[in-house]
């Protein structure tokens, strides 16, 4: 009995689908492997890495916070904002990684550091995740 999944943001549904056998999120207190039959849960998101699995193919996408409820083999991810692997402009994710770390290194008075370091996690899970797709020879990351 394999999981439904609905992956859905404020503006677009990034992923529905049946027939998910497996999936790997980043829990806010670490990953979370979630299978079917698995125990009703609700919990928040933090930036990373989501790993699906069905059959042979196996999804990659980039989140940067949200919440997920499961309950009766169905998976809602509401998320801040999700981008499949081959979607993600490495250059702009780049800019914001240095932005980021620029800005916690100097540490202006006006500056919410906590706002930075969220830019910064964002950033690096958008930057991992497509570095994992070029590895696997999914091509070339889009860049514009």
């Amino acid at each position: 009995m394999p999981l439904k999944l609905d992956i859905v943001t404020p503006e677009r549904v990034v992923f529905s689908a049946e027939g998910i056998e497996r999936m790997v999120v980043p829990g806010i207190e670490g990953e979370l492997g979630i299978r079917p039959l698995h125990a009703p849960l609700m919990t928040m998101l933090q930036p990373g890495e989501m790993r699906i699995y069905r059959g042979n193919e196996e999804v990659v996408l980039a989140v940067t916070g949200g919440f997920m409820e499961v309950r009766d083999n169905a998976v809602i991810i509401l998320a801040d904002a999700a981008e499949r692997a081959e979607e993600i402009d490495v250059a702009r994710a780049e800019a914001a990684r240095q932005r980021a770390q620029e800005l916690l290194a100097r540490r202006p008075a006006d500056v919410d550091l906590a706002a930075a370091e969220a830019a910064l996690r964002r950033a690096l899970a958008r930057l991992r995740v497509a570095e994992q797709r070029r590895r696997r020879g999914g091509g070339r990351p889009r860049v514009e």
